[in-house]
């Protein structure tokens, strides 16, 4: 091809004699030259073809001086239609311009070759880098070590401390396993069962005294549920525990582990990998790990307020949603669990369970509404006893006779009874110096020790008695779900001087209480028809109870009467209602947990009002529950028979 193309252009001078160039010889060299140029400018190969698209390969190959210039034109200018033949004349003028434009085409082809050649070093330099810095991760990764001395030593005592394993805590040996071993709360446990192991499980809000097993018995009832066909709840479902206390609401949002929060990419700092894309990343809470099972708040009733009923929306859409300013529905690089969360929310499908110590007034009316209520009971000293008598069989000790009931007087928690079991286990242990455990015997004396050591007092110090007394008698209480004994006493001694006596009362023990002294002291004089002016009286409250209603009238009416009329008062029995002016004795609140502390104090036998006779069963404890209206029915009860001064 290249041979060809040089014989073209050098056609015109092949075979001529050596003669003294003219003019048009000069200027066919000129064109021979400008051809080659644009030969070496563009490629031979390429000057053919084109020349056959332009038509201009016979005049290529034309030895005459006009076609030949005409052919350069078409191939220089690319433009076939050029076709007039230009003059002898015209021809330098159009070499001119053919030498222009060629010096052009060369000049950007010289910058084109420079600026790819730069291109090239560039692309060149870009990729050596990109290989060296692939190169020096790779080097980095396979010699990646974030260890060192410092933090292998610290792997190795954690490692360490997974291997020492100490025995479990008594509370956790002893902790019911079954339904069955839950003391003194049967009928709570069965309206827990029917309300929670059912195919339409309810929000639970459980009252009661701490330490009585109202987390215990939730625990137990769901894993009953979970083996029912019945019920919803799956072999799965979870148990979520958590305090109340713990849980406050942040109003920046910033941490929520109720409900979960949305942690963003700058303040919280969510991921890493999230935080340098900029994207918020949601983080569920108890309530989706609770989906499915059950959430157990206790001591509900010190939530916060603000987020008890940010818990109600909860219950309401069984879900929770999350929102921020940095979430982009349209940013392809949002995970698709992220997108999930903030366009559907976490599942958050549950049953509230929530225990407090508190009353029901103190709990939030919106939540109480949405759930049913179940009241645990405080227990007896006998139930504090029989879960003595069960945690020692567990713990495989043997108790003196005694040990239970002088454990009862010290408590009336389930859970502090075994505290107070296992101190004096570990003093046995000691005093015997015995290594084998399973021999060990408790004795009243360990646990007098422990009661001493802790500064513990006897949970009841007033005990009824089988010895009636004149001017004494055991009022009742009740503070949260705990009853307790008032010791109420009175003495009456004649006025100095006929119709100019008076009474006093305690302060301490409270206006309303003051109010019952002065009802008492009318219902006397009809009573009995004697005016109390004829009597200095003291009235007392022993300990400076403090009684914040008017339910020790009865009791102090009696206390009064037996003072000046010198007639016992039995000690066996308790007392509890109002006292009107005209003798009724009338409703009282509290009936049922007073119940618990007349049988904490010994007595036998609870006398109520009579509007209350539906508020306990009959013979409740073991109590010989006597409903009264008047006063007449109650003094009838409480004062020894005449023929009878010392005992009852």
């Amino acid at each position: 091809m290249k041979d060809f193309f040089s014989k073209l252009l050098g056609s015109t001078t092949a075979g001529t004699p050596e003669v003294k160039d003219s003019e048009e010889d000069k200027m066919l060299r000129r064109v021979t030259a400008l051809y080659g140029l644009y030969s070496a400018l563009i490629g031979p190969e390429k000057v053919i073809l084109k020349a056959g698209k332009l038509d201009a390969l016979t005049l290529m190959r034309s030895e005459k001086l006009s076609e030949r210039v005409l052919g350069l034109q078409r191939l220089v200018f690319e433009d076939p239609t050029l076709a007039a033949l230009p003059s002898k004349e015209e021809v330098p003028p159009l070499l001119d311009e053919l030498e222009d434009e060629l010096a052009d085409m060369l000049a950007r082809r010289n910058l084109e070759e420079r600026m790819e050649r730069k291109v090239n070093e560039r692309m060149e330099e870009r990729h050596q880098e990109y290989i060296r810095e692939i190169k020096m991760q790779i080097i980095k990764d396979e010699a990646k070590d974030p260890e060192n001395p410092g933090t292998l030593k610290k792997l190795a005592d954690l490692e360490a401390l997974d291997q020492v394993e100490l025995t479990r805590s008594a509370m956790e040996l002893v902790r019911p396993a079954s339904l069955g071993e839950i003391v003194g709360q049967e009928r709570a446990v069965e309206a827990l069962r029917a309300k929670l192991a059912s195919p339409y499980p309810q929000h639970l809000i459980l009252y009661g005294p701490p330490g009585v097993g109202k987390t215990t018995a939730a625990r137990l009832v769901l894993e009953e549920a979970k083996r029912l066909r019945f019920t919803p709840f799956a072999e799965a479902a979870p148990f979520i525990e958590v305090d109340g206390t713990t849980l406050r609401w942040d109003s920046r949002g910033i941490t929520n582990p109720l409900l979960g929060s949305v942690h963003d990419p700058i303040y919280q700092g969510a991921r890493r990998e999230m935080a340098d894309s900029g994207i918020p990343e949601p983080k569920p809470g108890l309530v989706t790990e609770a989906h499915g099972g059950i959430l157990f708040i206790d001591e509900i009733g010190e939530m916060d307020s603000i987020l008890q009923n940010k818990l109600l929306k909860v219950l309401e859409d069984k879900k929770v949603s999350f929102d921020s300013s940095y979430y982009d529905p349209s940013d392809p690089n949002v995970p698709q669990y992220v997108r999930k969360l903030f366009q559907d929310g976490a599942p958050a499908d549950f049953i509230l369970i929530g225990a407090t110590t508190r009353d029901a007034e103190d709990i939030n009316p919106a939540i109480r509404s949405r759930c049913a209520e179940i009241y645990f009971e405080p227990l007896t000293p006998q139930q504090v006893q029989e879960i003595v008598r069960n945690a020692a069989e567990k713990l495989g000790v043997v108790l003196e006779d005694s040990v239970p009931a002088v454990i009862s007087e010290y408590t009336i928690e389930g859970r502090k009874a075994v505290n107070i079991l296992a101190d004096a286990y570990g003093l046995a242990l000691y005093r015997e110096d015995n290594q084998n455990e399973h021999r060990v015997t408790i004795q009243a004396a360990d646990v007098y020790h422990v009661a001493q050591v802790s500064r513990m007092t006897p949970y009841v110090s007033r005990k009824a008695s089988d010895t009636a007394e004149v001017g004494k008698i055991f009022g009742l209480g009740v503070a949260g779900y705990l009853g307790s004994v008032l010791e109420i006493e009175a003495v009456a001694f004649p006025a100095p001087e006929k119709g100019k006596g008076g009474m006093r009362f305690n302060d301490t023990a409270g206006s309303m209480a003051k109010d019952s002294v002065f009802n008492a002291a009318a219902v006397v004089r009809k009573l009995t028809g004697k005016d109390l002016l004829d009597f200095d009286i003291h009235v007392n409250v022993v300990g400076g109870g403090r009684i914040d209603g008017p339910s020790a009238g009865t009791a102090i009416l009696a206390a009064v009467i037996s003072a000046i009329t010198g007639r016992p008062i039995c000690q066996r029995v308790a007392v509890t209602g109002e006292i009107s002016l005209q003798g009724k004795v009338k409703a009282v609140g509290g009936v049922f947990e007073k119940a618990y502390g007349a049988k904490q104090a010994g007595a036998t036998t609870m006398v109520i009002p009579k509007e209350n006779e539906k508020d306990v069963p009959p013979d409740h404890l073991g109590l010989k529950i006597r409903p009264v209206e008047t006063a007449e029915e109650a003094l009838a009860i409480i004062l020894v028979p005449e023929e009878e001064t010392v005992s009852c």
